[in-house]
């Protein structure tokens, strides 16, 4: 017996509503499809107007930024636009407006190991480098091109590249400044790269133009001027560096040698005269203490952030923290709620670049555990820190005690401090027995703390950056000096150029943000989802990662959908059932295509109507979910269908977090919380 889920309480039925009164005016249909209808995401400064003429009566003055409107027609040069598919409310001008034909948005990747993002002004002009035989030379002249202009304008007619990411000196556009890159169109010519038609929209970059424009007493930043608040761009990053220790029985040794590696950090920070700049926070992890008491506790906060000058306060704490007596109940700990608890509970206020290095020799424990007490797996907890603008790195020690347990761990531990195309901040420890295993993770995570401080040393230096060398790492100049002087192991070497790697983004993070550096403002360009210098080298590593425009409504409309359709399948355990796996196909695919047609009204499912196809279609990244055939959901165990929904659980979890998460969320005047407007990442869709 299938699972029926109740249309009217799921609110998945991604339907089409049926006429009310009279005939029914449809929005207009995308080229070549039967259901898909034509949308476009507003520009700040858009007007609605009753008639397409600039003197018609004015219906909205000032229309919210970034709102997704269906076009039900075009005369002018202006759009006859509506933000329900039953009817239009208005004329807004076609040049306020960006062609959008699914919700999926891109953003910057890390800078910490790849180079700027350069938008060539068609396809053909990126198919040409793409494929040309001296790819790199070519690079090499349009980068130094670019560069011969301030702004990363080209200034020639026939040059193929029309604006750049802003290069390093500048700093990275900030995760934390809201601009939108809609994906209008798709091409894979290459295996393995995409290549995307975007435009790009800054709204405080247009807001500044408009202002001026109207002659306003808003005036645009001068050059060099910054916010009230934002300290002078040549001033280093502080950073806050909070270790996150497994606490447990076989842990002991490497409790005691995490002293040492603070000491020895503290040490270099002294040195270098960083005594302001850095600070160091431990929290400690166990397990569930449900049915073992004797635990003590599940987490627990050693040290808030110290600095040098009370350097004594975190090394009295990290000695006094001691082995568990007892077992766990498995192997396995929960990490998931140390990081959370290293997340919520430190005072990250006032550092610039956010680091959490996780220090066990066990897995994260496995979805579905009764007694994990973190609701929330690897890959979105991995979204939760990155929205605090905190990253993560793992120091796994593989000991002979958890042989079996490791394939399992590094795979989890890979995930939750992904970067993306298969690179990761993961290192692991080998320690065949402890005399071993202390002494290289003695020496790792010293490597790994030499890097992070050698960013902020070198910033002072005038560093300039890394060339990205080892599979997308960040390796810098002391890196390799250090290699030669110190023959330093592959692992420590490893270990040095994460820790570069992540210092280095971080500081282009906070240049952007001390120099406001905005993403480029163009009105249509050609990008490739990946770093072109290093697919030169034949390396993969990405440049824009895809997410999801989404409002608090609509992601509160598939929190519950998303909680019906498992809490059915748990009660009824039918989980092999054809109606589970196309309901949450459906979701996902509506909610990457188009999320205001997720809840829009009563009638015919989507996967009644046969049209779920054509959502998927043409989509240029795809979710997990949507990635799973039909036929691979039914050659799953029962246990791997269980997982699954684990995963699902984990996901709304995270979307609860997201909704009370004031900072996620952008406005733009919007009087009502549930229009505010979020960029969610495509992986943490169902």
């Amino acid at each position: 017996m299938f699972v029926r889920l109740s249309v009217a309480l799921c609110g998945l039925v991604l339907m089409f509503s049926a006429p009310a009164f009279g005939a029914e005016r449809r929005p207009l249909l995308q080229d070549g499809k039967k259901t898909l209808y034509q949308r476009v995401v507003t520009h700040p400064g858009a007007e609605m107007r009753a008639a397409p003429s600039p003197g018609a009566e004015l219906v909205q003055e000032r229309v919210r930024t970034f709102s997704v409107f269906y076009v039900f027609g075009r005369s002018d040069g202006y759009l006859e636009v509506g933000p329900s598919s039953s009817a239009p409310d208005g004329w807004i001008r076609e040049s306020d407006a960006t062609f959008w034909p699914q919700a999926v948005t891109m953003l910057f990747t890390d800078r910490g190991g790849r180079g700027p993002v350069l938008f060539f002004k068609d396809e053909k002009s990126l198919t040409d480098v793409c494929a040309a035989e001296d790819m790199r030379e070519r690079l090499r002249l349009i980068n130094a091109r670019m560069s011969v202009n301030r702004n990363g304008q080209a200034a020639l007619p026939d040059f193929p590249v029309i604006a750049a990411e802003p290069s390093d000196a500048e700093g990275a556009v900030s995760a934390g400044r809201f601009y939108l890159m809609p994906v209008k169109g798709m091409a894979e010519p290459f295996a393995g790269t995409k290549f995307l038609e975007v435009a790009s929209i800054d709204p405080e970059q247009i807001r500044t133009e408009q202002a001026g424009a109207a002659g306003e007493e808003r005036a645009a930043l001068p050059t060099g001027a910054l916010p009230t608040g934002v300290r002078p761009s040549g001033v280093r990053p502080s950073m806050g560096v909070a270790f996150v220790i497994d606490s447990t029985i076989s842990m002991r040794l490497y409790i005691e040698e995490s002293l040492n590696v603070v000491r020895s950090a503290f040490d270099s920070i002294e040195k270098h005269g960083l005594g302001a700049d850095v600070g160091f926070a431990v929290v400690a992890f166990r397990s569930n203490m449900q049915d073992r008491p004797a635990l003590e506790y599940l987490t627990r906060k050693i040290c808030d952030f110290t600095k040098l000058s009370d350097r004594k306060t975190l090394e009295i704490a990290l000695s006094g923290v001691k082995e568990a007596k007892v077992s766990t109940h498995d192997f396995d700990e929960d990490s998931m709620a140390g990081i959370k608890a290293a997340v919520d509970g430190l005072d990250w206020e006032g550092y610039d670049a956010r680091v959490i290095v996780l220090i066990t020799d066990a897995g994260p424990l496995r979805p579905g555990d009764p007694l994990a007490s973190a609701p929330m797996l690897p890959t979105e907890m991995r979204d939760y820190a990155r929205t605090k603008n905190i990253r993560l790195t793992v120091c796994h020690i593989l000991s002979p005690r958890g042989e079996t347990d490791q394939d399992y761990a590094a795979g989890a531990y890979r995930e939750l401090t992904s970067v993306g195309g298969g690179l990761s901040s993961y290192m692991a420890i080998h320690a065949p027995d402890s005399v071993t295993g202390v002494g290289n993770f003695s020496r790792t995570a010293e490597q790994l703390a030499a890097g992070l401080i050698g960013v902020l040393r070198d910033v002072g230096k005038g560093f300039v950056g890394a060339d990205g060398k080892d599979a997308g790492q960040v390796k810098g100049k002391d890196a390799e000096q250090a290699e030669e002087a110190f023959s330093l192991s592959a692992q420590e070497a490893h270990a040095r150029r994460i820790g570069e790697s992540i210092g280095y983004a971080a500081y282009l993070d906070f240049l952007g943000k001390t120099r406001v550096t905005r993403s480029p403002r163009l009105v249509n360009a050609w990008i490739a989802d990946m770093d072109l210098a290093l697919l030169a080298d034949g390396r993969y590593v990405p440049a824009v990662e895809a997410a999801v425009l989404i409002t608090k409504n609509q992601l509160s409309d598939l929190q519950l959908a998303l909680k019906i359709i498992v809490d059915n399948a748990e009660r009824t355990k039918k989980t092999d059932a054809r109606d589970f796996f196309q309901s949450i196909l459906a979701a996902s695919a509506q909610m990457a295509r188009d999320p205001a047609a997720f809840s829009a009204g009563r009638g015919q499912s989507i996967m009644e109507t046969g049209v779920l196809g054509e959502l998927l279609e043409g989509l240029p990244y795809k979710s997990d979910v949507m990635l799973l055939r039909e036929d691979d959901w039914y050659r799953m165990s029962i246990g791997e269908q269980t997982f699954f929904i684990n995963r699902l659980k984990s996901r709304i979890s995270r979307y609860e977090e997201y909704d009370l998460d004031v900072s996620a969320w952008e406005g733009f005047g919007a009087p009502n919380s549930g229009d505010w407007t979020c960029r969610m990442p495509l992986n943490i869709l169902p």
